[in-house]
């Protein structure tokens, strides 16, 4: 919890203070570059999350928590429900910290909470994923390594505007990206700002039910 409070503290701090002194220092504006510095920042906030349920869930399997709460009167989804609701509202309130603190982009609050709100939703998704694939924590942190390489595909799509960056739309973090991009950019971009949104938010809940089924089968399994 330490570290979910001070993770987006760090994140804001560098966008809203070290950014600017770098641009004054080296005499380089950052400006044309908002969305891209943007998408970073926010993007690595539901990752870091996800990592932590992740890992918190491995450890209560570990435990035999998972086996446990079989025989309770509380059934599993309601646990994980819980657990999982939790870590997005937590990472929501993050997201929401880190882009209006950081003041990149001079968006409007009803913005930044719409994205905080799509963006969070890759949280639980990169939680269950971690356990789907792992059956401990060590095979965890190896998931959760190579999974993390995945920002690399949302990053490399803001620089397509056309069919193209289509490629890149399995990334649950390829709708976010490109939601910020148009709202700072504009016009310009293959899709409008809504039709990113709306695609983004409709996948990444599909991608959390997935993720959730997988998970689930796979403990039935153990």
């Amino acid at each position: 919890m330490g570290f979910m409070i001070g993770y987006p503290i760090i994140f804001a701090l560098l966008g809203r203070y070290f950014l600017p002194w770098l641009s004054k220092r080296n005499g380089f504006d950052f400006t044309p570059f908002n969305d891209l510095i943007l998408v970073i920042i926010v993007l690595l906030v539901p990752i870091a999350y996800g990592a932590l349920i992740g890992f918190s869930i491995l450890e209560d399997r570990d435990d035999n928590v998972i086996t446990n709460i079989r025989v309770t009167p509380l059934s599993l989804n309601h646990f994980l429900g819980f657990r999982l609701a939790a870590i997005y509202v937590l990472c929501v309130l993050a997201t929401v910290f880190v882009m209006w603190f950081s003041d990149i982009g001079d968006l409007d609050i009803k913005n930044i909470i719409a994205i905080s709100l799509l963006a969070s939703l890759e949280a639980p998704i990169s939680g269950l994923f971690i356990n789907a694939l792992a059956k401990n924590k060590i095979e965890g942190f190896a998931v959760m390594k190579a999974g993390g390489g995945i920002i690399i595909f949302p990053i490399v799509g803001l620089f397509f505007n056309n069919i193209k960056e289509l490629f890149f739309s399995f990334a649950p973090g390829f709708w976010t990206a490109k939601s910020i991009s148009s709202l700072i950019r504009g016009d310009g971009l293959y899709l409008s700002y809504n039709q990113y949104y709306f695609i983004g938010l409709a996948y990444m809940i599909i991608l959390n039910i997935f993720a959730y089924k997988v998970f689930i089968n796979k403990t039935r399994s153990e």
